[in-house]
């Protein structure tokens, strides 16, 4: 080997505490590219291999009942390659042994032929018999959760009508990845399942002979969607059409997205992170070692090395490094893209899971490794390069410093030399300071912004489950019941109060921009199901006119006072102008709202409801539930105590996961910093606390001296910290965000204190770590070193 590739691996040998350090900040965010992308295409990948093979349709709609002829003029329409249409209804289920009331959603499935759109996989047993009346088919999910099996039998209340069924297999479908049901923020396969029955039975079950109400189309690649979808919604309005939706609205696809989008901007906002800090501990550990080797570059250059292979040589030190952090977190990412993708593909539903290897992010995180190791390092390199081999051999010139106001201000406040000597540290390298600064600053707020998805979530859950929704229950009908009717469900048993709530399919409207929603139409005085204003102010529905979500009325541009467009769908298919009245909060979906009397005279009907919420003596709930199973026209039951726990536990277990992984990072990113920093100290100041030691300064004393500089730059660090991590939260909270839900900013003081005390901690016990080496320094051979 030549005689600098073996100094070169004895450098390396001799600094691999801090190489370790550096390469693990280094390997943080080489993982976190490697995971976030190998995830996002693992997700990406099988989605749309499920989506091709089981032939998932790009537009959907629903109406209230359309005959079977129409759908001659929609395949007709120019773009449509395919289309099905099928009944869709909620029914009822009584499972054996369960004492809680369980909704279903009832597909229709063409036997004979096959469906040619959104075609169930079968995983277990057969399909359902073409001239059987009492067969069908469950989703995986809410078999397994409910410890069903083909051959297993339970009751359905089928429009009214109580029905035996028997299990016949198990399938899983495209359009159930991610399977949300009536009135529930997450998945519950054990309170809620697909059902796909024989369509001639599901037609007379639920009097839909020679008509549907649901429909999928697929389209042709050169189609234009938008197009598409207006002459459907054309054709289905007299039949009662809600407004026809690409897959961007369609439920389950909507949740993928919106975690892809989130995969993908974790992969861009958070690297950069670390490979800035790996640049800044690559410059001072290089430019500390360039200076300690003076004379040897020197004797290099007397010899004949070139300025070139000697700044080769200390780039290639600084790729060691970098290597060595690539391979570091290649490992621990591949490791954590593809169990993590396990996990989403087992939580998203899917029957299978591709997983290939990122080869293009492998690529990208080694090159940006390489350039963050180069970057840091080129400065120092490149001026050793330009040194004369005289110049090199004599001892660096020592830095000339003068009196300034900061010493005149220390003078007269009278410190004790231990800090006079910590502060002039600091001034007279305020790049260096500064910049380590920065480094432990980001650590702190790594933790500022991965804890307030703790502190949002809680205040999502204290908004939404106990401040705007109050009820224990929500009764949904299908179809709609005359408001009157909430006299009967008032006396059902245990129910102690009951409020009714109208939804009505609506296009709102404002210039160029509009959006499909659901208006949510209530009474004044509503107590368990209540609308708040940005402050957490109880809101009435306005006599006339309507009520924004905040970012329903950004996406119109709308601001109250304003006039929109109300298109009501599903019936008379009218348009009205309406003022914005105000607009509100809300974190799950798209929220519009308009008092009951004033929406019904728009619809020239009287007073429906869709849903009744409910407030429950829990003592009569198995009653309550007993009764449910056997009433007409109840499409579904939300336990809204039952989704307030399964949101808690989830959130709770995701949090913990999450702090703990951002916790790792930060101290990973902190012990690099402070680390680092504490040992280039020690180097540089060997002679100076040796001869502190020899003039009788105690250990303790001169330890304060160490240690003191690198926890006052921790000190300092910290209001940087949070005030990146506000920034960085914030951006987080915005990118995070979609139709489905918003993530709201909230920072509190237990966030901050906790991210200071983790950074603070981990630099104690890092430069503790460093001063050990006090203990062991021989002040006669320290003293021998030339300045």
């Amino acid at each position: 080997m030549e005689a600098l590739d073996l100094k070169l691996l004895r450098s390396f040998r001799r600094l691999w505490a801090q190489a370790l350090a550096i390469a693990l900040v280094l390997a943080c965010g080489v993982a976190i590219l490697l995971m976030a992308f190998g995830m996002e295409r693992a997700l990406g990948d099988t989605r749309e291999a499920y989506y091709e093979r089981n032939r998932f349709a790009d537009v959907f709609a629903k109406a209230t009942r359309v005959p079977d002829h129409e759908m001659g003029r929609i395949l007709a329409i120019d773009g449509v390659r395919a289309g099905e249409a099928r009944v869709e209804h909620f029914a009822i289920l009584d499972l054996p042994g369960k004492v809680e009331t369980v909704t279903g959603l009832v597909l229709s499935l063409p036997v004979n032929g096959g469906p040619v759109l959104n075609v169930p996989l079968l995983r277990t047993g057969r399909l359902p018999d073409a001239d059987a009346s009492d067969e069908v088919l469950v989703n995986e999910p809410f078999a397994e959760a409910n410890g069903l099996k083909p051959g297993d039998r339970f009751s359905a209340n089928l429009d009214g009508n109580r029905r035996e069924l028997r299990i016949t297999g198990t399938v899983l479908s495209p359009e159930f990845i991610y399977t949300l049901g009536p009135g529930a923020l997450m998945p519950d396969n054990e309170t809620f399942g697909i059902l796909w029955l024989p369509d001639r039975v599901a037609e007379a079950a639920f009097d839909m002979q020679g008509a549907f109400n649901s429909l999928s189309v697929k389209l042709d690649p050169a189609a234009r969607e938008e197009e598409v979808i207006d002459r459907i919604d054309d054709i289905l309005a007299p039949y009662g059409g809600l407004g026809a939706h690409g897959r961007d609205q369609q439920l389950s696809d909507s949740f993928i997205d919106a975690e892809l989008k989130q995969l993908h901007n974790t992969a861009l906002i958070l690297p950069p992170i670390f490979f800035g800090i790996s640049a800044f501990l690559v410059n001072m550990v290089i430019g500390r070692i360039i200076l300690l080797e003076r004379s040897e570059i020197g004797l290099l250059k007397a010899l004949g090395y070139s300025n070139a292979e000697v700044c080769l040589h200390y780039l290639m030190l600084a790729g060691l490094i970098a290597c060595l952090g690539v391979l570091i977190g290649w490992a621990a990412g591949s490791w954590l893209a593809r169990g993590l993708a396990q996990i989403y593909a087992q939580f998203y539903e899917f029957p299978y899971l591709i997983f290939r290897k990122p080869l293009g992010a492998y690529g990208l995180s080694g090159v940006l490794a390489l350039l963050t190791a180069g970057l840091g390092a080129a400065q120092s390199a490149l001026a050793v390069a330009r040194l004369a081999p005289a110049v090199a051999m004599s001892p660096p010139a020592p830095p000339r410093f003068k009196r300034n106001i900061f010493d005149r201000i220390l003078t007269r406040l009278g410190p004790s030399q231990a800090v006079m000597m910590v502060l002039r540290s600091l001034v007279r390298w305020p790049v260096r300071s500064g910049l380590s600064i920065l480094g432990l600053s980001l650590a702190v707020s790594v933790l500022v912004a991965s804890g307030f998805f703790q502190d949002a979530l809680d205040e999502i859950m204290e908004t939404s489950f106990y401040r705007a929704n109050r009820q224990d229950a929500a009764l949904i009908f299908s179809p709609e019941i005359p408001e009157t009717a909430l006299a009967d469900v008032a006396n059902l048993p245990g129910v102690m109060r009951a409020e009714g709530q109208f939804y009505q399919a609506a296009v709102l409207r404002k210039g160029h921009l509009s959006k499909d929603i659901s208006i949510e139409a209530r009474r004044p005085g509503a107590d368990l199901a209540r609308i708040l204003d940005g402050d957490g102010r109880v809101v009435e529905p306005p006599a006339s006119g309507i009520l924004l979500s905040q970012r329903l009325a950004t996406q119109l541009n709308a601001q109250a006072g304003d006039i929109i467009e109300v298109e009501l769908k599903g019936g008379r298919n009218e348009t009205h102008m309406v003022r914005v009245s105000g607009i509100v909060m809300q974190y799950f979906g798209l929220g519009a709202y308009m008092d009951l009397d004033s929406l019904s005279a728009l619809l020239r009907q009287a007073p429906r409801v869709s849903v009744a919420h409910l407030r429950l003596d829990q003592n009569a709930v198995p009653d309550l539930h007993a009764l449910l199973k056997e009433t007409p026209s109840l499409s579904g039951l939300s336990m809204m105590t039952e989704i307030r726990q399964s949101f808690r536990e989830t959130i709770r277990e995701n949090v913990i996961i999450m702090t703990t992984i951002y916790s790792v990072i930060a101290v990973l990113i902190t012990v690099g910093v402070a680390y680092n920093g504490a040992r280039i100290q020690m180097s540089e100041r060997a002679r100076e606390l040796a001869s502190l030691r020899i003039l009788g300064f105690t250990r303790a004393e001169v330890s304060f001296i160490l240690v003191g500089e690198t926890m006052l730059l921790a000190l300092l660090a910290q209001p940087l910290g949070w005030l990146l991590g506000a920034g960085i939260a914030k951006l987080l909270a915005e990118t995070s965000s979609s139709d489905l839900y918003s993530i709201p900013l909230v920072l509190k003081p237990g966030g901050f204190a906790t991210a200071s005390l983790v950074v603070l901690g981990a630099a104690l016990v890092s430069v503790l770590v460093v001063r050990r080496r006090l203990d062991r320094l021989d002040l006669v051979q320290v003293m021998k070193t030339r300045e």
